[in-house]
């Protein structure tokens, strides 16, 4: 199934430059002083590849990320344009990557993490070093397509959402991973990371105009496996945000103390004009957030629009 196919859905954002929101992800201690920790920069779908001026437009956006002067970026996969897609030659996969490559050396001092997006992968080359996940870490430089990290007080998870079989939760082993990643991360505020979202409105409104329910959310808008990840959530307060892409729309969801953030692609209507001309994706502008995390547990972002 196609990514382009599966997506047909209703912007919430229209064109402003900046759209900003202070999120409170628990009840917080106002005068407890709160200090900033950490200073975020997260792009998702950047979709990169020779046509439509797309490297020096990433570039563009890339060197705004510099002058934010941000601690990390995330990067929330789908990096390249699409290497999933039955007619692709290895010479096309590496000529994205190279074009990823390129772009990237202008944050090489800024540490980037970075998850596997469903166009990431080549399956058409088996046997080949650049197939499957194994040839997106390799270009990537990761060295597992699912890990965690520490910086500055908060606790961050990396997760692929690319079930081999069903596209949109965790298998049986990064599952037991993930729970026991939790319960051993000492309380720490906690942000997860995946390429699909795990909670999102989106889908819930991708219907005809004349279309009434019931609704029916499909695996591509949000998990299949919410209901566990909302237990796991329910048991441990410490869990702040989750971050997403993978739909190119821009919504913000918050249940039970959480905050889900799926954020617009960097790439819009994949560098292509769009529906406004200017390569927007439903009124959802090309661009990218800015979080801060603070040492309270709580978190503020920005959503910013890098091209006129």
């Amino acid at each position: 199934m196609k990514r382009r196919d599966l997506i047909k859905q209703i912007g919430l954002v229209s064109g402003a430059a900046v759209l900003s929101n202070t999120v409170t992800a628990s009840p917080i201690n106002y005068e407890q002083k709160k200090k900033r920790v950490l200073k975020i920069a997260h792009i998702t779908d950047v979709h990169i590849r020779p046509e439509y001026n797309a490297v020096a437009r990433f570039k563009k956006c890339l060197e705004m990320i510099k002058k934010d002067k941000v601690d990390l970026i995330l990067n929330g996969g789908d990096s390249i344009y699409a290497a999933d897609y039955d007619n692709i030659k290895k010479e096309r996969v590496i000529e994205l990557w190279n074009c990823w490559k390129d772009s990237i050396e202008l944050v090489k001092d800024i540490p980037m993490y970075s998850v596997l997006g469903n166009h990431d992968m080549w399956w058409q080359g088996k046997g080949d070093e650049l197939f499957g996940k194994p040839g997106v870490l390799k270009m990537l430089g990761l060295k597992n397509n699912y890990y965690s990290f520490d910086k500055n007080g908060w606790h961050f998870i990396m997760l692929d959402s690319n079930h081999p079989k069903s596209p949109g939760m965790l298998d049986e082993d990064q599952w037991n991973w993930f729970v026991q990643d939790v319960q051993s991360s000492n309380g720490k505020p906690t942000l997860i990371m995946s390429h699909y979202p795990l909670l999102s409105c989106t889908g819930i409104i991708d219907n005809k105009p004349d279309f009434i329910g019931p609704f029916k959310v499909s695996g591509s808008y949000n998990h299949l496996d919410i209901m566990k990840f909302i237990e796991v959530f329910n048991k441990n307060k410490n869990i702040k945000v989750c971050l997403s892409g993978h739909i190119h729309l821009l919504d913000k969801v918050w249940y039970n103390d959480v905050s889900y953030l799926c954020n617009g692609a960097a790439s819009g209507f994949w560098w292509e004009p769009g529906d406004d001309g200017k390569s927007s994706y439903k009124q959802t502008v090309p661009g990218y957030s800015i979080l801060n995390l603070y040492s309270n547990g709580s978190f503020d972002d920005q959503y910013i629009k890098y091209e006129a």
